[in-house]
């Protein structure tokens, strides 16, 4: 009677533990985990230089867009160092980006780039803004022609679609 109750015990104590182990025993089977390494990305450099003289400019705003066809993926900002270079590693390899620079007293930049290796050095002269357009200017009496528009001004930057650009719409009077 004795060996009975310690084998029936060896025995109910082998049953709770393989029970107990039965739910684990073919989870990677059932539910393999599906690893997706990140891509590899680019070391963007964009350098900020004045026009005129060459010269860095820090402090600059060098705002990057990624671009997922023509959709905007968001957007990271950045200001520029003392060398005028704003760095950035985290743009997938193969990705298209927008990069726009602001700086007060000067033309805001944009344009658009790919980033097809792991490297992108990307240099930017940025110019003085132009004249203002005045219709009571002699300088602009003659000229049919308006340097200033906000696409002009922008470049790359101004959406085609803005609601400021449009020709405001005259209400009729009934």
């Amino acid at each position: 009677m004795r060996s009975f109750s310690i084998s029936f015990s060896t025995g109910l104590a082998f049953v709770f533990a393989t029970l107990s182990l039965l739910p684990f025993a073919n989870a990677t089977e059932r539910h393999p985990r599906k690893y997706k390494s990140p891509p590899l990305t680019a070391h963007v450099e964009v350098t900020v230089l004045k026009a005129s003289t060459g010269k860095p400019l820090r402090n600059a705003a060098v705002v990057f867009h990624p671009l997922k066809g023509t959709k905007d993926e968001g957007n990271m900002e950045l200001k520029t160092n003392e060398e005028g270079k704003a760095i950035l590693d985290v743009i997938p390899i193969g990705t298209d980006v927008l990069v726009q620079v602001i700086v007060p007293g000067f033309r805001t930049f944009g344009q658009e780039y790919q980033i097809a290796t792991d490297k992108k050095l990307i240099t930017i002269k940025l110019l003085p803004p132009d004249e203002q357009y005045s219709v009571y200017s002699k300088n602009n009496a003659n000229s049919s022609v308006q340097n200033n528009a906000p696409q002009a001004q922008m470049g790359h930057a101004a959406p085609a679609d803005s609601p400021l650009l449009a020709p405001a719409e005259k209400k009729k009077h009934q």
